[in-house]
């Protein structure tokens, strides 16, 4: 899922097990992504999916400024045969002011130095969290996300000013959208199974359940 307009700009650096779903699914959702990896290889595999596919060492800072790797909107560090090379390449990363840095971890210790140096999310990955975290990244709206099938999910979304103040019934959320809000996060209070005449207010948390194509059309919606 995403949100439309301006599209937002990925970079992937390492192409392996994770960084490869993570680069398939941003593809996927429709954003620009830059695939970088040392590996001809792994790069040559992702030339035809990415917008970008590079042979490239992140540890070069000069590599890194000509790709122009400041410009990106997230950069997603997913090295993970070569701890010393991930910290490395998320030190300059830092250090020329790339704003949204994930990185994997390997070990604790890994998570550790990488949250030293300044990495925005560090994530302990298997295989089947790529697509969950490149579609929790991707968007302003959604803080999480859950597939349950290969059309359905459960996600979270945060309610803005254009929902503000309007109950259930007035949104009409599940004629409209064919989406169903199984509960209401506000603050420490949590409201399962909301009634109709229950308001909503920009900051609440809105777990819902439905169809991607519909939670996507609803994110849409939000951001009109």
């Amino acid at each position: 899922m995403y949100v439309s307009g301006s599209k937002k700009e990925f970079a992937v650096i390492g192409l392996g097990r994770f960084g490869g779903s993570i680069c398939r699914e941003l593809s996927q959702l429709g954003m620009e992504v830059m695939a970088i990896d040392v590996d001809e290889d792994r790069v040559n595999e992702f030339s035809n999916i990415a917008s970008h596919a590079v042979i490239a060492d992140s540890t070069d800072e000069m590599v890194l400024k000509s790709l122009g790797i400041r410009n990106f909107d997230h950069v997603v560090v997913a090295i993970g045969d070569n701890i010393q090379a991930s910290i490395l390449t998320t030190l300059m990363l830092k250090e020329l002011g790339v704003e949204n840095i994930t990185v994997k971890a390997t070990n604790d210790y890994h998570e550790k130095v990488l949250r030293k140096i300044g990495a925005d999310q560090v994530v302990h990955p298997e295989r089947d969290m790529g697509k969950r975290i490149a579609n929790t990244i991707a968007s302003t709206s959604v803080l999480d996300y859950l597939e349950l099938s290969d059309e359905h999910s459960v996600v979270e979304l945060m309610a803005n000013k254009r929902i503000h103040g309007q109950t259930l019934q007035d949104l009409n959320i599940r004629a409209r959208f064919g989406l169903n809000i199984v509960a209401i996060k506000r603050g420490k209070e949590i409201f399962v199974s909301p009634r109709a005449t229950e308001a909503i207010y920009e900051g609440d948390i809105l777990i819902m359940i439905g169809a991607d194509d519909e939670i996507d059309r609803f994110e849409v919606y939000l951001e009109k």
